[in-house]
């Protein structure tokens, strides 16, 4: 049975596997893999064959749509007329719905992916009998294990 688990690099991942050690399990037995973390930020900008599911363009839409009646309405009694005021409000409520869009997504999501901070940095690998796969997985839940699986050699 082998033993899937991911640690943040910190003494609980080393207290884990001493505690396994203890248990039983060899240290031959025992693979702890770091990971490398994006360090770029993700591209806002979706292509073609690449989505990350975020539209900058809802809020500029709703907000282009709404701003281009209240123009036009208002527009019949402006110089220019309604149809150029219409325009205008499209473009200006569609320009600033994309920079809500855009602020919300650059600042404020970005801090609260910074404050919940919990990254994987440890791939942690147990290679156990059948009957030492629950002990080894409570042990990795009691040192602050983030996920853990399991797979049946």
């Amino acid at each position: 049975m082998q033993v899937f688990s991911t640690f943040e690099h910190s003494n609980y991942l080393e207290l884990a596997i001493m505690e396994l050690e203890k248990a039983g399990v060899k240290k031959e037995r025992i693979f702890a893999v770091p990971l490398t973390n994006r360090k770029v930020e993700r591209r806002i900008f979706d292509s073609t064959h690449n989505s990350d599911g975020v539209s900058l363009i809802s809020t500029g839409a709703a907000l282009g749509t709404a701003l281009s009646v209240i123009g036009a309405s208002v527009g019949f009694s402006l110089k220019w007329g309604p149809i150029y005021w219409g325009l205008i409000g499209a473009g200006g409520g569609f320009l600033s719905g994309f920079l809500i869009d855009l602020f919300v997504y650059k600042v404020i999501k970005k801090r609260q992916r910074l404050l919940r901070g919990k990254n994987s940095q440890v791939i942690l690998i147990v290679e156990c009998e059948d009957q030492q796969a629950d002990l080894a997985e409570s042990i990795l839940w009691h040192h602050l294990a983030l996920g853990i699986a399991r797979v049946q050699n």
